[in-house]
């Protein structure tokens, strides 16, 4: 470890194993339980969780323990760093940030806590930026910077077959208002403050598909922008979102396909697409 501020961040960053090799990051992960048997987040697969949704089997997810951050930020002091910048989905949809608050008091090193308000590449985008500013040298308040700055250009839609999911985990905020319309509409939510909230009711699976394409060309706008295509159980589609975009905004240095991870598939259910859109 190089780097004199190492970066701390949860499984549902959905980062690859490549981008955590690549930089000073540690990821802690979420726990999934399937059936009554617990497996942390990444050890077993989305689609293990999508199959136990369609066929009933129970669902559950816990946030990591304190002591499973203690541990970490001591770990990481260990190997050799200064500071740590630790940062987290949204603290009104786990109590993920707060166990990283409890965990940083026990840290024999400094440790910021940041609420990224979000989740999925909506935090992985800041994390990573984060990390590639730790990397380059920064001090741990340049590091939180970068994380702050990705996540204030971060906007997050997306689509789901059902809102039974989000109902079941009590995830789903504001949009509970539509879930006595639910069988009429396919509905498209947004993250705002770090809740999901509703954006439009569609009446089609494939009008809400276009829909949400519409309005992340519209929020990418004209200049340089990171995008993530985010799927549970639906690959196919999620290949025609991710093409349809790459089109649509050849401005885009990047722009990655990547299936949910167990924990949040297991709120948001099979069929599930969304979009991160990170202007730079």
């Amino acid at each position: 470890m190089s780097a004199r501020v190492h970066v701390v961040t949860d499984s549902t960053a959905g980062l690859s194993a490549l981008e955590v090799l690549r930089h000073p990051l540690t990821v802690v992960p979420l726990q999934v339980v399937i059936g009554g048997t617990s497996y942390d987040d990444g050890a077993t697969s989305a689609d293990a969780v999508a199959e136990a949704l369609k066929t009933f089997t129970p669902v559950s997810t816990s946030r990591p323990a304190p002591q499973s951050f203690a541990d970490t930020y001591a770990e990481c002091a260990a190997a050799g760093a200064e500071s740590i910048v630790s940062i987290h989905l949204s603290g009104d949809m786990s109590g993920t940030f707060e166990a990283a608050m409890i965990g940083a008091k026990e840290s024999p090193i400094p440790v910021r806590v940041v609420d990224s308000r979000s989740l999925g590449m909506g935090l992985g985008f800041p994390v990573l930026a984060a990390a590639e500013a730790a990397a380059s040298g920064a001090d741990q308040a340049g590091v939180e910077a970068a994380a702050r700055s990705r996540m204030a250009a971060i906007s997050s839609y997306f689509y789901v077959d059902t809102l039974e999911y989000l109902r079941r985990g009590g995830r789903i905020g504001a949009a509970q208002a539509l879930l006595g319309t639910a069988l009429a509409v396919k509905p498209l939510l947004t993250i705002s403050g770090g809740r999901i909230v509703p954006l439009e009711k569609v009446r089609t699976s494939s009008r809400a598909i276009a829909r949400l394409a519409d309005i992340a060309v519209q929020r990418a706008g004209d200049g340089p922008v990171q995008i993530a295509v985010h799927h549970l159980a639906n690959l196919d589609k999620a290949h025609t979102l991710a093409d349809g975009l790459a089109e649509r905004l050849p401005q885009a240095d990047e722009i990655v396909l990547r299936e949910v991870g167990a924990v949040i598939g297991a709120h948001v259910g099979p069929g599930m697409l969304a979009v991160v859109v990170a202007p730079r």
